[in-house]
């Protein structure tokens, strides 16, 4: 279990994220077209998870436009942006915010993305949605670089996940 905060008060996670080395977890998400994918889909490439609790937030929106436009033309890099939203308000989010290099993922069908990746809220307001975080994989889906920002308001720090990929 790992506590952030949110707006100074504290709140857990229900473990931790996976530690520089490890092979990542596999996860069965959901796009917005509503059909189901692997970590295996994404194969070769290298990867940032851009984990965040709602799109329908301000630092979560942030976060996703701010990826989207660091990661430009890396044919050899996808980022992920996983939450809880639906596959449908994930969708209008990228037309509205123009995100062409971001493809969102959403727990909708399979809750265990959070519990496998140590990112689950278990209490407090946000009990359910997931923590921000950032998991860097490389291409064979090793972890190379974890955040699991301290403070669910504060945005990530991109410059040093994208050192690592």
């Amino acid at each position: 279990m790992a506590t952030v905060t949110l707006k100074g008060e504290p709140i857990h996670t229900v473990g931790e994220l996976p530690a520089p080395g490890q092979k990542a977890p596999d996860f069965l998400l959901t796009t917005v077209n509503l059909t189901d994918v692997t970590l295996a889909d994404f194969r070769g490439k290298k990867k940032i998870l851009n984990i965040v609790p709602s799109l329908d937030t301000g630092v979560c929106a942030t976060s996703a436009k701010r990826f989207n436009e660091k990661v430009r033309g890396r044919d050899d890099l996808v980022v992920l942006t996983i939450s809880c939203d639906l596959p449908f308000a994930q969708e209008r989010f990228c037309k509205t915010e123009g995100i062409d290099n971001v493809i969102t993922l959403s727990q909708l069908r399979n809750r265990e993305f959070g519990t496998a990746y140590g990112v689950e809220i278990a209490d407090g307001p946000l009990a359910g949605l997931l923590a921000r975080a950032v998991v860097v994989l490389d291409e064979r889906d090793t972890v190379v670089y974890t955040e699991l920002v301290p403070e669910i308001a504060r945005e990530p720090d991109y410059d040093e996940a994208l050192r690592h990929v």
